[in-house]
């Protein structure tokens, strides 16, 4: 049961869906303040697609003061993100965290293969009209958490480690600086 494409999932409760994520929502803390629904699913990889840092139409984020991410195809690449199991009620949260409605991500199905080699179709995002930017120290810690926290392949896990950050030293959002707190906090 546990690796039913999006189809069969459908078709036997139809509440719910399945969401690829690749940024700061790798993040359990951090998809659960707008998604309380969602469960983790499933490591999986994104094949033929790369992931990339900036800014929708030339935009700095207000609450990542960096770049954010996105996905673009790019073959021979991939990116590797967790599938999370999500209730249909979470939709819109979802796509309000994204920014779909002011335009900046769109909303798109990927097809993903999961660790065990199945492959299962899932919504996710993609940042159009973009600037490179690299992102915030911060940014990039949560993206890194997540991919750890999830047991992402070590490769890219050292892949992610390795991007330069742009120099911000202020603070982003309270609830992401009391999530890198926490988690910060558990390590030591």
């Amino acid at each position: 049961m546990a690796n039913l494409g999006c189809e069969a999932l459908r078709s036997r409760d139809g509440e719910s869906f399945l969401y690829f994520a690749y940024g700061s929502n790798l993040l359990t803390e951090r998809i659960h303040l707008r998604n309380p629904s969602a469960v983790f699913y499933s490591v999986a990889r994104l094949q033929d697609f790369k992931l990339d840092f900036g800014n929708p139409q030339g935009k700095t984020s207000e609450t990542w003061h960096g770049g954010i991410a996105t996905i673009f195809e790019s073959p021979g690449d991939e990116v590797w993100g967790v599938v999370w199991k999500m209730n249909k009620s979470n939709l819109s949260s979802l796509d309000k965290q994204e920014g779909v409605k002011s335009g900046m991500y769109v909303p798109i199905e990927v097809t993903v293969s999961t660790q065990e080699g199945k492959e299962i179709t899932c919504r996710s995002y993609q940042m159009t009209n973009y600037e490179r930017v690299p992102p915030s120290p911060q940014y990039k810690k949560v993206i890194c958490m997540g991919a750890k926290e999830n047991g992402l392949p070590l490769e890219y896990q050292k892949k992610l480690n390795a991007i330069e950050p742009n120099d911000y030293k202020g603070k982003v959002s309270e609830e992401i600086e009391d999530i890198i707190k926490k988690r910060e906090a558990k390590t030591h």
